[in-house]
């Protein structure tokens, strides 16, 4: 049985996907950014510059399971170079490792945990999947809506979410932070169940 799948995970790496510096911290391609922030606020740990890793990295305990959360200071093409150093650091399993990203093809107030499959075209998956060499591994993706037509998806990633859209995000944020502690606590059988359901505050957008 695998632990990243139908059990908790006693170690895990946590890795949210992002842009460094300041022009993308609000853009919603740096919706993973975001989640390990609060994950790490919600738990009282704090993030530290790791050189090895180009990373900030944060380390500590989330209910029983001791957890490194990392945000890739690589740029988002290059994440793989994060996550594959800190498996290898820690020695931990590929099961053991939660990838948070955003995703286009979900709308805004969506979440959806996954044991593994594709990168559905997100540079940073794609990154992470050629360094581990493998789609088995788990991942939590956060809808972030379509580009309203005639806009580049490229550039409406990088882009900041709309001031209406605020109070959503930030719920979905929370959400996220319970997905991740549920898989960690109960694994992903059990996330899926919970936290792959649309949630009531989807439904309120004007």
């Amino acid at each position: 049985m695998s632990a990243g799948t139908d059990a908790g995970c006693a170690r895990a790496l946590v890795v949210g996907l992002g842009n460094p510096g300041a022009q993308y911290a609000r853009s919603r391609h740096n919706v993973g950014f975001r989640v390990v922030d609060a994950l790490a606020r919600a738990h009282g740990l704090s993030f530290a510059r790791d050189k090895e890793a180009r990373a900030h990295v944060a380390t500590g305990r989330i209910g029983d399971a001791r957890v490194i959360l990392a945000k890739p200071q690589t740029y988002m093409n290059l994440s793989g170079r994060t996550a594959g150093r800190l498996l290898r650091a820690h020695s931990l399993p590929i099961e053991c490792l939660l990838v948070v990203y955003d995703d286009l093809d979900l709308p805004l107030g969506r979440l959806r945990l996954r044991g593994e499959g594709g990168s559905g075209g997100h540079k940073g998956m794609r990154s992470i999947q050629e360094v581990v060499g493998t789609q088995a591994f788990p991942r939590l993706r956060v809808g972030i809506d379509r580009p309203p037509a005639g806009v580049d998806p490229a550039d409406y990633v990088l882009q900041p979410f709309d001031v209406p859209d605020r109070p959503l995000l930030d719920a979905v944020i929370d959400r996220a932070v319970s997905a991740v502690e549920c898989w960690l606590a109960e694994g992903m059988t059990a996330a899926m169940d919970r936290f792959n359901q649309p949630f009531v505050e989807e439904g309120d957008r004007a």
